[in-house]
């Protein structure tokens, strides 16, 4: 009973306007028109279906008896035609408004979380809407792929389809901000990032997603998304390779540079003369990282460089000449090893210290 008032509450006039069609003949007035608009603007606002208001229209035109039903009939459904779809027009005019204003509110919410910008209890409350419970500790995975994206395009949308069938409603938040993708899931569910990192991964053909650690509270939200940025961010200065990186195998690097001009120091004195070398100091840079990262194993950092073990020997030799540090001697790598791993967080040479 409450359904059908609620649907004669916007089909008030309806019959009347009918009755006149059919026995004049003629169109809708504009005036009709805008009205029906109008209450479908009104209908989708109180949270009432097209579907059910339209076969409430049609169900209120069967009862219409034209005078003249040769002409009559055409008539009739020629002005049914006309109202729904003016009807139909003021709905769907209302519900991309919400559309729109509920994105906005998304966005907005977003760049509030991750800047930690709005109140922190007021925070919280927005944050139950959208599905998150900043009570309780999260983490946060950002994916940067080879194009940016913007929500609602198809990369992450088939990114949260995907965690959407697997994890359902798992107080999981998917978003974009600055052209990457972000989520933010609960920190006792780990395997909601690791799912994310995989679909991101495969659905942009390629890219790097950084894991930032669990922390508590809304503050927590920022700092985790800080630290995955900061991760890919040190990705791109180091070489890491992904696809995946996460902030707790990288707490090493912000140690080192910590204390920003003692590593500058550090840069200076040990590998300031390698700038000597003939070809400047990147070859023998290169040289040490690869022989470094390669487990100290000549022949490896030779197939790495592609060149022979010889020319390897060589750069390895001349580093020793040139700075008096054996690259080889296990006393004296340590120190070599930070310079070099300072140079690259610090962009030396490229840039003065």
């Amino acid at each position: 009973m409450a359904v059908r008032e609620s649907a004669e509450e916007y089909l008030q006039g309806y019959a009347e306007i009918l009755s006149g069609v059919c026995a004049t003949g003629r169109r809708l007035s504009r005036e009709e028109l805008e009205a029906l608009r109008a209450r479908g603007e009104r209908a989708a606002e109180a949270g009432l279906g097209l579907r059910f208001l339209v076969r409430a229209h049609l169900s209120a035109a069967r009862r219409i008896r034209p005078a003249d039903p040769r002409d009559g009939h055409e008539r009739l459904l020629a002005a049914v035609e006309q109202a729904v779809d003016a009807f139909a027009e003021g709905h769907e005019r209302a519900q991309t408004l919400a559309v729109r204003q509920e994105e906005a509110a998304r966005r907005e919410f977003v760049d509030d979380l991750l800047y930690g910008r709005s109140d922190l209890g007021r925070l919280a409350e927005r944050a139950e809407r959208f599905g998150l419970l900043l009570s309780h500790a999260h983490a946060v995975a950002v994916a940067e792929c080879p194009r940016t994206y913007a929500d609602g395009d198809p990369v992450p949308r088939a990114v949260e389809s995907s965690l959407l069938a697997r994890f359902g409603d798992r107080r999981i938040l998917l978003a974009t901000k600055d052209g990457r993708l972000v989520c933010v899931a609960p920190a006792d569910e780990p395997e909601v990032l690791g799912h994310f990192a995989e679909q991101a991964y495969a659905a942009a053909d390629g890219g790097m997603v950084a894991v930032g650690r669990p922390h508590p509270g809304a503050g927590g939200v920022v700092h985790s998304y800080e630290e995955a940025l900061n991760a890919l961010a040190l990705a791109g200065r180091m070489g890491l390779e992904g696809p995946v990186l996460h902030a707790s195998d990288l707490l090493v690097y912000p140690v080192l540079t910590r204390d920003r001009q003692a590593m500058a120091d550090l840069v200076r004195s040990v590998l300031g003369p390698v700038r000597q070398a003939r070809g400047g100091a990147q070859p023998l840079l290169d040289t040490l990282t690869a022989y470094f990262d390669s487990g100290c194993v000549t022949t490896e950092a030779a197939r790495r460089l592609s060149l022979s073990v010889r020319a390897v020997t060589y750069r390895l030799d001349r580093v020793h000449r040139l700075t008096g540090a054996d690259p080889t001697d296990p006393a004296q790598r340590y120190t070599l090893q930070t310079a070099v791993i300072g140079a690259r967080l610090l962009g030396w040479p490229d840039q003065e210290l």
